[in-house]
């Protein structure tokens, strides 16, 4: 067990951080060796296993992200900007690599992340799913083939207590729609309507945001023209679906070069 590759998850307590955590403790190809938490939690110093309902697993939620690092081969972080900012540094001095799927991180943030890639692997993705990846890619190819006869919106629909919005799933595809056309997604993205906005332009690329109840993530990518639509969709019914991943990219990164990845990479697409 000792030679498996030791995972830490940050933000271990969150509903994301603890799908983390019972994926890699199930899991037969890594081990858990570190649990973070903000400073203050009420977690500090409790079993990562207990909390999670698995039972006691002898890995204690921390603080100080330092000593589990220092002990890890991978960092899977679902945290915040600022939060990962700090991982990556730490991660990079622990030539761990540092699996990010946290979302709402600004060009200049994603910019800060490159002293830390000369030292380490990061693999960063908006989503970390399988069937996301491919329906970027899909998207990529459809928008390339398609003119600005056809007007690209992307909706996408999330759980009420999501932070950010467009999604990082939706700006993800909103970039391989971009790309597909051979332009800048700043440069044709739409994301604020309200009130009197006057008639779509032309080339741009719309975003909407709905947020309710416990939805996991659907995302919808629509190419609309007069007299036909073309819908390319996923749906998240279970987060389980990104721990997953992310775990795959966590191993996938450990014989890389230091560098940044992000899941097509890892999936080979």
């Amino acid at each position: 067990m000792s030679d498996l590759p030791g995972i830490v998850i940050t933000g271990a307590t969150g509903r994301m951080g603890q799908m983390l955590v019972k994926t890699v403790v199930q899991s037969d190809k890594a081990r858990l060796v570190g649990a973070i938490e903000r400073e203050g939690s009420d977690a500090i110093g409790q079993d990562i296993g207990l909390l999670c309902g698995l039972g006691e697993v002898g890995v204690m939620v921390e603080s100080d992200p330092l000593p589990s690092f220092a002990r890890a081969q991978a960092v899977i972080d679902f945290t915040a900007p600022s939060a990962t900012l700090e991982f990556a540094a730490l991660a990079a001095q622990a030539r761990a690599v540092h699996v990010i799927g946290t979302t709402g991180m600004s060009e200049a943030e994603i910019a800060k992340l490159e002293p830390a890639s000369l030292h380490a692997v990061i693999i960063r993705a908006g989503n970390m799913s399988l069937g996301v990846n491919l329906l970027t890619q899909l998207t990529k190819k459809v928008a390339a083939a398609l003119d600005e006869d056809y007007d690209i919106e992307i909706i996408e629909a999330h759980h009420n207590q999501k932070v950010d919005a467009p999604s990082g799933t939706a700006l993800m595809l909103g970039e391989a729609a971009a790309e597909g056309r051979g332009i800048s997604l700043n440069d044709v993205r739409e994301s604020g309507r309200d009130g009197l906005t006057g008639a779509r332009k032309r080339g741009d690329i719309g975003f909407a945001a709905i947020r309710g109840g416990d939805i996991v993530g659907e995302h919808d990518v629509m190419f609309a023209a007069m007299g036909e639509r073309i819908i390319l969709r996923h749906i998240a019914s279970d987060r389980s679906v990104f721990a997953r991943g992310a775990l795959k990219a966590a191993l996938w990164g450990q014989d890389k070069s230091p560098g940044q990845y992000d899941m097509i990479d890892v999936l080979g697409l």
